[in-house]
């Protein structure tokens, strides 16, 4: 721990009127980070690399992996609550590090390294680490799986970074604090969680609340983050953020994943495993009602999809696929990987989702990125406030409420310059329809037919999954993108979501 003169500074910075061993209340809360933020926004931005010595950032990566937090030194282990924390030691790729504290109700305790929070395995480096470096990160533990073990819940490092698991879930997707920047005209900026505060839960308690400041050279922010551990673990989130300087785009809630190969990868990978990706399509919810399903892809070269929106109710990377025997991968679980939705909280305005998908060689790349840019972007100095729920789940059958498509496979078809597309559509509203009350399927190209045609459409009863197997053939005009839309109707009524698929050349 800091010494009292110490944690008084810090209160004196974040505007506090508590301090470590204070015998008032403190009443610290989601204001006082966003007040901290707005003064560091008419700051110059400060750099906070060079905290780490250099020889640690030089280690490799086996020795890094070889420095383990000891668990027995778990925050809040010894009070026996519900929720702990362990922390990630500074070196190697993580170059920065992160002021931690905790709010116990009446005071506020700096929580600071010490090399014996550490077993450094076969490293001989330990008493050379200064004791005030800080940490690179945190997870935070919860008995999720069983009442007598704490599994790791929700992980915090690296940059804006975290992701979350529910019950019975590996780790797979991240999610970020910010984007600035991605594919634009500038290079993209990283904005990083530079100090935390965690609410020290109650004995019973079923949820925990974190608060984060980010800054950038362009971008500061204060963030809330309400942790509910389950089935589906919820992560409730308000942020408030102020720029510096004008920023090209902002991208708000974003996701990053990887999609390595999957059923409608045209050519095949040689790889035992049919699919490899944490998330296998981007999942939109219009304010009109209408929901859209957009597969992923590992596409030759950068692909940037943009979905314009008025006031989204949701968007998510999803992990769609879950049969295990589509994935055959035991070491990794690609099946048991979360899908990630975002239900917005208020009117977001107008504005784009943008999905950007990377080529990748390999599963070891996060290749996909989606996130929110809206219409109207802040003035520098001027708070823009979001609020959102982020759902980390394995499946939900309200995500849409009717029929959606479950499989997306192509191949060369069977005509002449054509590509043949096979979607197979699941769903409460359309597995009920027997054989003889078939529904119609509706198949479009963006542009008319100077772009493409479609030709050999075909809709059958699938009599294995009860649903229906649409099938039809595509004639590309010209050589550019070929934006295509699907979805099954009945008495002019849609049935199910609208796939979305852009062919490219």
């Amino acid at each position: 721990m800091r010494t009292r003169k110490a944690a008084v500074a810090v209160a004196a910075v974040v505007g506090l009127s508590c301090w470590a061993g204070a015998e008032t209340a403190c009443a610290f809360g989601f204001d006082d980070v966003a007040a901290r933020a707005q003064q560091l926004a008419n700051e110059p931005y400060r750099d906070t690399t060079g905290q780490v010595p250099e020889w640690l950032l030089k280690i490799t990566y086996d020795q890094w992996r070889d420095i383990r937090f000891r668990p027995d030194h778990a925050l809040w282990r010894e009070r026996q609550l519900p929720f702990q924390v362990q922390f990630f030691h500074p070196g190697l790729y993580y170059d920065r590090t992160v002021a931690v504290n905790v709010i116990d109700g009446s005071a506020i305790h700096p929580v600071e390294l010490s090399p014996e929070q550490f077993d450094y395995g076969k490293n001989r480096f330990g008493t050379k680490v200064p004791r005030n470096i800080g940490y690179a990160g945190f997870r935070i533990h919860y008995p999720l799986n069983r009442p007598d073990y704490h599994d790791e819940l929700i992980v915090f490092l690296g940059a804006s970074y975290f992701r979350a698991v529910g019950r019975q879930q590996v780790y797979g997707l991240s999610a970020r604090g910010l984007a600035i920047d991605t594919v634009a005209s500038t290079p993209e900026e990283f904005p990083h969680f530079r100090e935390f505060w965690l609410q020290q839960p109650e004995p019973a308690a079923t949820s925990l609340v974190v608060y984060a400041l980010l800054d950038s050279r362009s971008v500061t922010g204060a963030y809330r983050f309400e942790i509910v551990p389950g089935d589906r673990t919820i992560v409730k989130v308000m942020l408030r953020i102020f720029l510096r300087r004008p920023v090209t785009k902002l991208g708000i809630a974003p996701l990053t994943s990887m999609f390595f190969h999957g059923e409608n990868t045209l050519q095949p990978i040689v790889d035992f495993r049919p699919e490899v990706h944490d998330s296998d399509g981007l999942l939109l919810h219009f304010d009109s009602g209408e929901w859209l399903w957009r597969p992923l892809e590992n596409p030759k070269t950068t692909q940037v999809n943009t979905f314009q929106m008025q006031s989204p109710r949701g968007l998510g990377l999803i992990q769609r696929d879950r049969n295990f025997d589509h994935h055959l991968d035991l070491e990794t679980r690609t099946d048991l990987r979360p899908s990630v939705w975002i239900d917005t909280a208020g009117d977001w305005g107008a504005g784009h989702v943008e999905l950007m998908q990377l080529p990748t060689t390999t599963d070891i790349h996060d290749n996909i990125v989606s996130y929110w840019v809206p219409q109207q972007q802040p003035k520098p100095q001027e708070p823009l406030s979001v609020a959102y729920t982020m759902t980390w789940y394995g499946d939900d059958a309200s995500r849409p409420p009717g029929g959606r498509v479950v499989s997306t496979r192509r191949d060369w078809g069977t005509l002449e310059n054509v590509h043949r597309f096979v979607l197979d559509f699941e769903g409460p509203t359309v597995t009920a329809l027997p054989a003889d009350q078939a529904p119609r399927g509706v198949v479009s190209v963006a542009g008319g037919k100077e772009a493409g045609e479609v030709l050999d459409q075909h809709l059958v009863k699938n009599p294995v999954s009860g649903g229906w197997r649409l099938t039809f053939q595509v004639r590309p005009n010209r050589w550019a993108p070929l934006e295509l839309r699907a979805f099954l109707e009945r008495d002019g009524k849609a049935l199910t979501e609208t796939w979305s698929y852009a062919l490219l050349p």
